[in-house]
């Protein structure tokens, strides 16, 4: 009997000199690195510029040597910031990696002069780091139809899902069990959203009814009744640009072709925006013109988007140029916008104004980070296009690859990226602020359906047709996890605000969570 415990502790001896030996080859390496990185003779002149080619400090005489870690210890020092920021750096297109010399040695030959003064362009990163979720923490039954849409409310502590059974279900993360079920819907719940503050949970479905919910006892607050079609989508007035001292209106889409603007306390209908001339699959509540309430976009099957003034109920431009349905929208500060005034950190907000308040310092600080408000639509015409919607009519760029209908678009939390979802198998990325594709996530074997975003803007989930969903990574451009689990089409996925638990719902009735 003695000699097992023997045995382990010789395991253990083994295993805590192996760790030592391997940690001390990846210093070697690392030290090898660095001296081969010093070897490389010569200078080079470089200008640092950020995301809008605005110049960060004076143009320096840098060796060609220098690491990534090197060039990131000189802009924080030239950006005076008082602890040192995250940053990539990219020449060109090519992102710095390693060292300068690399991707110096990546440009075209006519480009390689050590003469020219060579423009490096950085981008902040979140100082926090999301980890990959890589296990199925809990498979939540409940639902005994298809689970069609999740959602995690804002402050991360409430998960909602929706399925083809007319329930909408409320979850406990802490607990990871049920909580409520909230029933009133007469057909499938289509669309989930949550109120920026967290206090509300709006459903809508097949049965033309909008229904909003109390999101912490699951009751009914109210029924919205009107559209005369099925409500295909609804989105949450910005925090920001609610009046003061008055709750979000909410905004949904609907099959009859119109848009529909509730007061979900009066429970009335405000305004109906109608001149679509067929279903409307899509709507977003801008955070630009707080003054006039924000401001709308909608999209469908007449292929035209519309931008509207809430406070006037008036049309203020179309968008044309997609020559099919268009599926899908999103914005490049929907992430700041669904958060309200939630971060990834646990804060308390007495009232209200306080969140109100917190929300819109928020939004313009993630306005100024993307650079500018900018709207992405994709279409059955298999093609994308980057708009500006509230300064001009055209496009800043249409963006083409996919082989088939593309269902699901949706920007990074920082705006740096945004990610297209399509029935050609593939997930594409895209640079968030110019259109230019990046590169092609390939894995799935059956159409992928949805995609969501870590907080922290640096990994992307996307869910299949192919029954499982899985995580990659937009540093490395590989994939991170593979994560199946699920017995039949994985229809939705969610990533909550704070990068903890990823959800997911799927045709086998089952909602799963996953951690890391």
């Amino acid at each position: 009997a003695m000699a097992a415990p023997q045995a382990g502790r010789a395991n253990k001896k083994r295993r805590v000199a192996d760790k030592q030996k391997s940690a001390d080859a990846a210093n070697a390496a690392k030290l090898q690195e660095a001296e081969k990185a010093m070897a490389v003779d010569g200078q080079v002149l470089v200008q640092f510029v950020d995301p809008d080619g605005n110049r960060a400090g004076p143009e320096l005489d840098l060796p060609l040597g220098s690491s990534k870690d090197q060039l990131a210890t000189l802009l924080n020092k030239l950006l005076e910031n008082g602890e040192d920021l995250p940053y990539s750096f990219h020449i060109e297109d090519t992102e710095i990696t390693a060292s300068l010399a690399a991707s110096f040695g990546q440009l075209a030959a006519g480009k390689r002069s050590t003469e020219r003064v060579l423009e490096i362009t950085y981008y902040p990163l979140a100082v926090f780091r999301v980890r990959p979720v890589t296990r199925c923490t809990s498979s939540l039954n409940g639902h005994t139809e298809a689970v069609l849409c999740v959602a995690f409310s804002p402050d991360g502590k409430h998960l909602a899902s929706g399925a083809g059974d007319t329930t909408v279900r409320l979850w406990d993360l802490g607990t990871e069990l049920p909580r409520h079920t909230c029933a009133g819907h007469r057909g499938w719940v289509l669309a989930v959203a949550w109120s920026p503050d967290g206090s509300r949970l709006a459903s809508a479905g097949m049965d033309k009814a909008v229904l909003t919910w109390d999101g912490s006892t699951g009751k009914l607050c109210s029924a919205l009744k009107g559209h005369t079609q099925p409500v295909t989508c609804a989105c949450w007035q910005p925090l920001h640009c609610a009046p003061e001292g008055r709750f979000p209106q909410l905004a949904t889409a609907s099959k009859d072709g119109a848009v529909r603007l509730w007061d979900t306390q009066a429970g009335s209908c405000l305004r109906t925006l109608t001149s679509h001339t067929a279903p409307v699959m899509q709507v977003r509540w801008s955070g630009e013109r707080a003054a006039q309430g924000g401001a709308i976009f909608s999209a469908g099957r007449d292929c035209v988007i519309k931008a509207w003034c809430p406070q006037e109920g008036t049309m203020i431009t179309e968008l044309k140029g997609h020559g099919h349905w268009i599926n899908t929208l999103a914005l490049n500060t929907d992430y700041v916008l669904r958060s309200g005034p939630y971060t990834h950190e646990e804060e308390k907000f007495k009232d209200l104004e306080e969140k109100r308040a917190a929300a819109k310092t928020r939004y313009a600080d993630a306005l100024a980070r993307c650079g500018g408000e900018r709207l992405l639509s994709g279409s059955d015409d298999f093609t994308l296009f980057l708009w500006k919607p509230l300064e001009q009519r055209t496009s800043l760029c249409r963006m083409t690859g996919h082989q088939k209908v593309v269902n699901q678009v949706a920007f990074s939390p920082d705006g740096r990226w945004f990610a297209s979802a399509s029935f050609d198998k593939s997930v594409r990325l895209w640079d968030g602020r110019t259109g230019r594709y990046v590169h092609a996530f390939r894995g799935h074997v059956g159409d992928v359906y949805q995609l969501a975003w870590s907080a922290d803007s640096r990994m992307l989930i996307s869910a299949s047709k192919d029954s499982t969903v899985k995580c990659w990574n937009v540093t490395t451009k590989k994939l991170q996890e593979d994560l199946p689990g699920h017995a039949d089409e994985v229809y939705a996925v969610d990533w909550s605000l704070n990068g903890a638990r990823v959800a997911t719902g799927s045709k086998d009735r089952v909602l799963k969570i996953w951690r890391h």
